[in-house]
């Protein structure tokens, strides 16, 4: 009888482990910048935010399995807890979010088509919830109307500029061996 192999493997779990606490480093530095962005420049906040889609991108890109973008958010998101225990919650709830938007467009796929396209497909939608979500945060009417069109541009563009990141690094670890076989 043939073995079955398991999606995830211990391998496949320890690079998303590693791509986890990799992109959970960015995720807490973010966090550590985020009061002061907000205060300062908050229409660049969506760039901030944006590095939150890191995790599951590259783990998809390298991977190519089920739910390893979810669990590579999870790790991600307890990491960048460490650095600012203050928004563990949000890091937890915006992997989460993240995290399943990402499998749900690789789901309707049936994770048979990883080309580029879907990748954006994802970082598109979450810019779109990043905009509107961190709209009402940041009461984003009360800024200049210039201010308010660099934000929602800044919001909906940071997690796909983002997205293109993460598919460069995903790629290369490809290139290097890093996907299980």
């Amino acid at each position: 009888m043939a073995r079955l192999r398991s999606a995830l493997s211990t391998r496949t779990l320890l690079v998303c482990a590693a791509i986890g606490v990799a992109t959970g480093i960015l995720g807490g530095i973010a966090g550590l910048v985020t009061v002061g962005v907000i205060a300062v420049v908050p229409y660049v906040y969506g760039l901030v935010l944006g590095v939150h889609v890191l995790p599951g991108i590259i783990a998809q890109e390298v991977l190519r399995r089920p739910l390893v973008a979810l669990i590579t958010h999870v790790i991600a998101a307890l990491i960048s807890s460490a650095f600012t225990p203050m928004w563990a919650m949000r890091f937890i709830g915006t992997a989460l979010l993240f995290g399943a938007i990402q499998e749900g467009v690789a789901a309707l796929t049936r994770y048979r088509l990883w080309g580029r396209w879907r990748f954006f497909v994802s970082a598109a939608i979450i810019g779109v919830i990043v905009a509107a979500v961190v709209a009402f945060v940041v009461d984003l009417g009360r800024f200049a109307l210039w201010v308010q069109l660099a934000y929602l541009i800044v919001s909906v563009l940071g997690p796909v500029a983002w997205t293109a990141i993460g598919i460069a690094i995903g790629n290369a670890l490809r290139r290097a061996g890093v996907a299980p076989k």
